[in-house]
């Protein structure tokens, strides 16, 4: 009776094929920094996918975002820093460990339990180590779109207890989506008459922010000590 071997190996297999001697020319060059771009375009394009409600193009990005996870762990596995497996098997440790809800005799009945949970036990697990966070605010990659990344801010600050009141008086907001959403674009609009970059200006605005919401901090430590 003829076997199937899984999917998962034939691409391992190819992959480490694709990088021996006599491989690919193009894939032999690449590195873990030429290549970390590559998987922020893979994202976009599984995005655009799933916004148009295409199973087979969903299927195919998919596939592409797998195939850079697979060329990372094989240039790691060259260099015998960690393989695939690994990969594997930490993020599989990792759900069961932070779902004790699910996986264990934890209680969490709403997003928010599950939220609360999940930060109290990444916190004791970065704890102690070179990866543990000192501040409230770390932990948002610096290459996200810049209002992706202003909004990270906020949640982390609001969530903290540093951040201004944007429903106080003086500050007009809109109170609506299509408000916002408008005005949002308005703000795109006038940079660009202006000659000015939105998404640089949000990004310098938000890393300034980042600076202020970082000495309130730092305050409230002093304060608290």
């Amino acid at each position: 009776m003829k076997t199937h071997r899984p999917a998962i190996d034939d691409l391992l297999r190819i992959m480490a094929r694709l990088r021996s001697p006599g491989g690919c020319p193009w894939d032999r060059q690449q590195n873990h920094m030429t290549l970390r771009f590559h998987a922020v375009e893979e994202v976009y394009e599984l995005i655009d996918a799933i916004e148009a409600g295409d199973d087979q193009e969903i299927a195919e990005e998919l596939g592409d975002l797998l195939l850079q996870v697979v060329f990372h762990c094989q240039l790691a596995r060259e260099r015998h820093a960690f393989d695939f497996e690994q990969v594997a098997r930490q993020i599989a440790d990792k759900l069961v460990r932070r779902h004790p809800h699910v996986f264990g005799s934890a209680r969490a009945t709403t997003v928010g339990m599950v939220w609360a949970q999940w930060d109290k036990i990444k916190r004791a697990e970065k704890q102690g180590t070179r990866h543990e966070r000192a501040s409230v605010l770390d932990g948002i990659p610096r290459h996200l779109p810049a209002l992706l990344r202003a909004e990270k801010l906020s949640r982390k600050a609001r969530k903290a207890g540093l951040l201004d009141d944007p429903g106080r008086p003086g500050n007009k907001t809109p109170r609506t989506r299509v408000g916002v959403a408008r005005q949002l674009y308005r703000l795109a609009e006038r940079a660009q008459a202006k000659g000015w970059c939105a998404e640089e200006l949000l990004r310098t605005e938000t890393l300034r922010r980042e600076r202020q919401f970082r000495q309130r901090e730092r305050r409230r430590r002093r304060r608290a000590v």
